[in-house]
């Protein structure tokens, strides 16, 4: 089983990437979705985390308020450990369970979208690491429009991650998300050809592309 890993910048489009592979046939692994079903109301993760945090993290029905929850892990550093400690366990778990099934099921390629990839040490799992990326001021433009988020909060959630800069030297391919919707759809197309054949060949990743990386370092 070929296993790529799928990761980016804030706001850089990452899931939008995602979608789109699946849309062509690639099984997806995603990793906030296995974080939003492992803290649904009633698991263990969700009474760890009333434990710790409080009712204040919690909406309607026992759900717990991602926002809020972000807020504080986001300007606490010792809160968002705490978080780690109870959250990351469990999506492991799900994530082996997602990947054991996959192979068992014939599947030729995994793509495992995972915000948090590099920061989390996982480059050894993967075959290839992509990375998504985009100008810093397109992100931030995305992120307010899209998510509400404000320009201090936008620098807050960019602060806590591995420096896009970074991201983009670790990746084994480059995809840069700064044209329109019909421009990604087309670097997907390619990503997933390429992906394939590596697959295929069983090589160690798809020829690095570093040509649209200049469209991606601007401002950061």
């Amino acid at each position: 089983m070929y296993r790529v890993g799928l990761t980016g910048a804030v706001a850089s489009g990452k899931s939008t990437v995602g979608r789109q592979l699946a849309e062509l046939g690639a099984t997806v692994v995603d990793a906030d979705l296995l974080a939003r079903e492992v803290m649904r109301p009633g698991s263990s993760a969700c009474a760890r985390i009333l434990a710790v945090f409080g009712d204040g993290v919690f909406a309607a029905a026992g759900a717990i308020d991602r926002a809020a929850l972000r807020r504080i892990v986001l300007r606490d550093g010792e809160a968002r450990a705490r978080l780690e400690e109870i959250v990351h366990p469990a999506v492991g778990e799900l994530r082996a369970r997602r990947l054991k099934r996959a192979s068992s099921s014939g599947e030729r390629i995994v793509i495992e979208d995972i915000p948090l990839l590099f920061e989390a040490g996982l480059e050894s799992d993967f075959d290839t690491i992509v990375v998504v990326d985009a100008p810093r001021r397109l992100r931030e433009a995305r992120a307010r429009a899209a998510r509400d988020w404000t320009a201090r909060h936008f620098a807050a959630v960019e602060a806590s991650q591995l420096q896009a800069s970074e991201k983009r030297r670790r990746a084994d391919r480059l995809l840069c998300n700064s044209g329109d919707m019909a421009q990604l759809e087309s670097a997907v197309r390619d990503l997933w050809k390429e992906i394939s054949a590596a697959a295929r060949e069983r090589r160690s990743a798809p020829p690095p592309v570093r040509a649209p990386a200049r469209a991606c370092v601007e401002n950061g």
